[in-house]
């Protein structure tokens, strides 16, 4: 067992800490404050080759694997949470999935726009009806000639506003209970319409809106997979998805931790650093032991998928792990740093505000449990 990072890992975080640094956490409470898409950082995040990270080069990625997006994402997080959401959504559940299940002429249609961030992608499963229970969507295709008609509406649609192009689901009817397909939507396309947008609690860089189908024309061309494939499609990418959001889970906590240490060492009460009071110091030690688990699991999950091996429930226990840990963590580093944490000019408020969101969507925390507790049982 081999636990260390390999030079080209190693060179991928530097590069991508450096900039966060730079160029994301310096903008990130504006952009949290505006809740306004950081449309340079995303171009400048294709520019490093970020959004095409597990994209083979022939089709203008980076070539790299998940344990590299796992190490991204978890360092765009320590900056700012949104960017790193709004990669998830645009890589693991646009990108990939026409990589994935694509065919040739999607490939080239799609990909290269994609990889190179000069297009916006977004994935369209969630209804108002239908959230941890996805196959409740109601949303419609029916074929007429060379086209399918869309009737539907999706809810808290990550990167919807500003998207050029979205995976979306719908059942075909005459297809029953199996029905689910899968569909590459375009702007622009007839009866495509962009919805409200959301105003969050947090990730609120990471905008939202409703994506509106009103007997919208999909070409044939444009169906990913085969009918009735939707479902299996899908859960794999939600699988991948996992993946992204438990290495936010892993950066949120590492920025939070960071933090906390930092002003618990420097913040002195009845003559000494509050980092001496043991109530302080275990809170801070539970936190940096829990961190370790988490990142290991999280890596482990990119490692079984990097290798074609089974990953969903490791994927399930690092999301669970991670996401609720930082919420643990923030919630801490509120308290450690009491009024000065609770202000708006910190950034643990912010940290506090975009963990919970971790731990609703691409799968509640419930959901995982539910995930984990069957694979138990069947064993």
């Amino acid at each position: 067992m081999d636990f260390d990072l390999s030079e080209k890992h190693k060179l991928l975080r530097d590069r991508v800490r450096q900039f966060a640094a730079e160029k994301v956490a310096p903008v990130a409470d504006k952009f949290d404050r505006t809740q306004q898409f950081p449309l340079d950082n995303f171009r400048a995040m294709g520019k490093l080759g970020l959004t095409g990270l597990a994209i083979p080069e022939e089709f203008g990625g980076s070539g790299a694997d998940h344990l590299a997006f796992a190490i991204a994402a978890e360092e765009l997080s320590r900056a700012c949470a949104s960017t790193s959401d709004i990669l998830n959504a645009h890589l693991a559940l646009c990108t990939e999935p026409i990589f994935m299940y694509g065919n040739a002429q999607q490939r080239k249609k799609f990909l290269p726009d994609l990889v190179k961030a000069e297009k916006v992608g977004a994935f369209g499963i969630t209804e108002a009806d239908a959230g941890s229970d996805i196959a409740s969507i109601k949303s419609t295709a029916v074929r007429q000639g060379d086209h399918y008609v869309l009737n539907g509406i999706k809810v808290f649609i990550t990167n919807g506003d500003v998207s050029d192009t979205a995976v979306v689901f719908a059942n075909i009817p005459e297809l029953g209970k199996r029905g689910m397909t899968a569909f590459i939507v375009e702007n622009g396309m007839t009866g495509y319409i962009k919805g409200k947008k959301y105003d969050k609690l947090g990730m609120r860089a990471g905008t939202n809106c409703d994506l509106v189908f009103e007997n919208c024309r999909v070409p044939l061309e444009n169906r990913l997979g085969e009918e009735g494939q939707g479902m299996a499609i899908c859960l794999s990418i939600l699988d991948y998805g996992r993946i992204g959001i438990a290495a936010q889970g892993v950066g949120l906590a590492q920025a939070a931790l960071d933090l906390a240490s930092s002003y618990s060492r420097g913040r002195k009460q009845f003559g000494s650093p509050i980092c001496s009071n043991q109530g302080i110091s275990w809170k801070l030690a539970d936190i940096y032991t829990q961190l370790e688990a988490a990142r290991l699991l999280t890596y482990k999950a990119a490692w079984l998928a990097d290798r074609k091996q089974p990953f969903s429930l490791c994927a399930a226990m690092a999301k669970l792990t991670a996401t609720e840990l930082a919420m643990k963590a923030a919630t801490e580093g509120v308290q450690i740093m009491g009024g000065y944490g609770y202000m708006m000019d910190s950034p643990m408020q912010r940290y506090f505000r975009d963990a919970k969101l971790t731990t609703i969507y691409e799968g509640t925390s419930e959901v995982q449990r539910m995930v984990i507790s069957r694979a138990l049982t069947r064993a």
